[in-house]
C-alpha cells in the first residue's frame, strides 16, 4: 500500500514521466562525455549517476547543453506526484519543543540584518561551516549537483545559494538569463559548498503565506472547536478589545501569513490551542521570545512573523544564505523550498543550540508533525494551489498613485510591505506640500488600476484586480496611510484613476504625510525589484543598498529616493 506523503519528501516520489526520461539520457551523455569518473553524482533527489546510466535511452550532442547566459525557454511542465488520500486523525496531542529551558531573551539574540546582500563567489575558499549534510571530497574529483528548478526561482538567487556564478549553471533546455524560471526544469550546478544545514522539506510556500490554500479556513470556529486557552483569551488592542481568533486573523491578514500556521506556532511554543500555558512565561511569551517590548499574544505574532519574513522573502532574493546560532553559521541547504527557509530562520530566533533547533524542526515531536495532525497533509492540499509563482507571471498595467499633471516626491525606495522586517515590497509617495510631518493634505491618492476594493481600515486600502473579493487570490494593491476622512468604502468598485482617499500617517508607524503601495500576488509580497518589475505609469522601481533607498527610472530619466523630499525625488506624472 502506498505510503501517506509526508513533510519533506514530497520530492522523492517515484514517479516517472517521458520529460524526465528524456532529462535523464541528456544528462546522462553530457556528464559521461566531460567526465571520465565512475563516481555517483550527488543529486537533490538522492538518484545516482549510475541508475540514471541504465536508464540511458538516446545520446544528444553536447552543444545542446545551455549555459546561464542563455535566452528565455519555453516554460518546462511541472512532474506531478500522485498521492494517497489522507487519513483521518482522531486525537490531537499538545507537542512541545525539545527543551523548555532553551527560550531565548532579547539580549542573547544573534543579530539580525536581512538588507546584507551575499556575494556571488570569488576563487576564495568556501567558509568553514558546521553539522555537515554531505561528505566533502576533494575539488579534483567532486561532481556537479543536479537541481531542479522551483516556483520563484531565478537565476541570481540559485548562483547565490549554490555559491557560484550565474554562467557557470548549465541545463539541456535555455536558461532564463532575467525573470522566473519554469518549476522542474534541471540545472547541472558545480559542488561548491561542500557542508550545509539540513535539507528536509517542512511546509510547501503555500502554508507560509496567506495562500489561496486558505480562503475557506475559519480561524474563529476552529479556536472555538479547540477549546484551548486561546478560546477564551482577549488582548486590548488600538482597534479595541479582540478575541485571540480576532488577533490570529488580524496578524494573518495584515502580513498576508497563514493562519494555519499561526496556530500552529502557538499551540507548539506555548499551548494554547487545545491546552493550557504550563507556565508563566508561556502565558506572557506563548512563542518563547522573552522580550517585554513584545510581550502578549499580538506583539509576540507580530514579532514571529517579521522573522519569517526575513528567512522567506530573504531565501526568494538571494539575501538569507545562513542561520546564526552561538557555535557558529550554519549555511542553509541550497536546494529548500522558500516555505521551509522561513521555518529554519525562526526557528535559530527561538533555539540558541543547534540540537534543539533540530529538534524543534526534524523530530518525530516536530513542529511539521504537529501542523499535520491539526490541519492534515499540507503538501496534499499544496498541489491544488501551487505553484504560487506561475513563471510567465506579469504585473499588469499600473498608474503612479495621484493623478496626472501632479508632482508628488518618491520618499521611500523598496523597504517593508508590512512591519519593520519584511519582503521589500513596497514604495512611498508624498504630496508637494510646505509643512513637514504629519499634516493633512487636501491631495488625493488614486486607483492606480480597476478593482474591488475588498478592505478599508485603519489606515488600509486594499485593491482586488481580479475582483473575486479575495485578497488571497491574483493581483492585490496595497494602499497604507490613507486617511479616514474621504476614504473609499469596502465593497466600492473603483475604476483607474478613482480617488482611493487623502495620504497621511494613519495606520502605522510615520514621520510625514505620504502613500505607502505595494503588490500582492496569490498572498505572497512581490518583491519590488524582483523577477516581476513594479512599473508604474512607465517607471520601473529600483532597490538602493538598504531599505528606503532606491530609485524610479524611465528611458533616460531617473528619480531618486529620499524620506525628506528633496528636488531629486520630484517626479510628476
Amino acid at each position: 500500500m502506498a505510503k501517506l506523503l509526508k513533510p519533506g519528501t514530497v520530492e522523492n516520489l517515484k514517479t516517472r514521466s517521458n520529460v524526465r526520461r528524456f532529462e535523464v539520457a541528456v544528462l546522462t551523455a553530457f556528464l559521461f562525455s566531460i567526465l571520465a569518473c565512475s563516481r555517483s553524482i550527488t543529486i537533490s533527489s538522492g538518484v545516482q549517476a549510475t541508475q540514471w546510466a541504465a536508464q540511458l535511452t538516446a545520446v544528444v550532442p553536447q552543444e545542446d547543453i545551455h549555459q546561464g547566459s542563455a535566452a528565455n525557454s519555453d516554460p518546462q511542465p511541472t512532474i506531478g506526484n500522485s498521492t494517497p488520500p489522507l487519513e483521518s486523525i482522531d486525537s490531537i496531542p499538545t507537542a512541545s519543543p525539545t527543551s523548555g529551558d532553551a527560550f531565548p531573551t532579547a539580549s542573547n539574540l544573534p543579530a539580525l540584518n536581512p538588507t546584507s546582500k551575499p556575494q556571488l563567489p570569488t576563487e576564495q575558499a568556501s567558509p568553514t561551516l558546521i553539522t555537515p549534510n554531505t561528505i566533502p571530497t576533494s575539488k579534483s574529483t567532486q561532481m556537479p549537483v543536479i537541481y531542479y528548478t522551483q516556483a520563484g526561482d531565478t537565476l541570481h538567487a540559485i548562483a547565490v545559494r549554490f555559491n557560484v556564478k550565474p554562467d557557470e549553471i548549465t541545463s539541456p533546455v535555455a536558461i532564463p538569463s532575467e525573470g522566473l524560471f519554469s518549476p522542474g526544469q534541471l540545472l547541472l550546478i558545480p559542488n561548491k559548498l561542500g557542508e550545509t544545514g539540513d535539507s528536509g522539506k517542512l511546509l510547501p510556500d503555500s502554508e507560509i503565506v496567506f495562500s489561496p490554500a486558505a480562503i475557506d479556513f475559519d480561524v474563529k470556529t476552529f479556536v472555538k472547536n479547540a477549546g484551548g486557552y486561546l478560546a477564551t483569551y482577549q488582548e486590548w488592542l488600538t482597534t479595541g478589545w479582540k478575541s485571540g481568533a480576532e488577533v490570529i486573523q488580524q496578524v494573518a491578514i495584515e502580513n498576508s501569513v497563514n493562519p494555519r500556521l499561526l496556530l500552529a506556532l502557538i499551540e507548539y511554543q506555548g499551548h494554547w490551542v487545545y491546552g493550557q500555558p504550563t507556565n508563566l512565561a508561556e502565558t506572557d511569551y506563548p512563542l518563547g521570545y522573552k522580550d517585554y517590548s513584545n510581550h502578549g499574544l499580538y506583539r509576540q505574532l507580530s514579532w514571529a512573523v517579521s522573522q519569517l519574513s526575513v528567512g522567506y522573502y530573504g531565501w526568494r532574493a538571494g539575501l538569507v544564505t545562513e542561520l546564526d546560532f552561538p557555535q557558529g553559521k550554519v549555511r542553509i541547504a541550497p536546494d529548500l523550498n522558500a516555505g521551509t527557509v522561513a521555518l529554519q530562520y525562526l526557528f535559530s530566533r527561538l533555539y540558541l543550540t543547534r540540537r534543539e533547533w533540530g529538534g524543534a524542526l526534524y523530530a518525530p515531536d516536530s513542529i511539521p508533525t504537529l501542523y499535520e495532525r491539526m490541519f492534515g497533509n499540507p503538501w496534499l492540499r499544496a498541489q491544488t494551489v501551487e505553484p504560487l509563482y506561475p513563471p510567465n507571471l506579469t504585473q499588469p498595467t499600473l498608474e503612479l498613485p495621484f493623478p496626472q499633471g501632479q508632482t508628488w516626491s518618491m520618499t521611500g525606495g523598496p523597504h517593508s510591505a508590512w512591519g519593520p522586517d519584511g519582503a521589500l515590497a513596497a514604495i512611498d509617495f508624498a504630496p508637494s506640500s510646505t509643512e513637514h510631518g504629519c499634516v493633512t493634505s487636501d491631495k488625493w491618492v488614486t486607483a492606480s488600476a480597476a478593482g474591488l476594493v475588498v478592505r478599508s481600515e485603519n489606515g488600509v486600502v486594499i485593491l482586488d484586480l481580479d475582483g473575486d473579493g479575495h485578497e488571497q487570490t491574483g493581483w492585490v494593491l496595497l494602499y497604507l496611510h490613507i486617511a479616514t476622512d474621504g476614504r473609499v468604502p469596502a465593497g466600492a468598485w473603483v475604476a483607474k484613476d478613482d480617488k482611493i482617499g487623502h495620504p497621511s500617517c494613519e495606520g502605522g508607524v510615520a514621520t510625514g504625510t505620504h502613500v505607502h503601495i505595494a503588490r500582492k500576488f496569490n498572498g505572497e509580497w512581490i518583491l519590488a525589484d524582483g523577477p516581476v518589475p513594479f512599473v508604474l505609469s512607465g517607471w520601473q522601481v529600483h532597490a538602493g543598498e538598504q531599505p528606503y533607498k532606491g530609485t524610479l527610472t524611465k528611458d533616460d530619466q531617473v528619480v531618486i529616493a529620499d524620506i525628506y523630499g528633496t528636488y531629486q525625488t520630484r517626479i510628476t506624472r
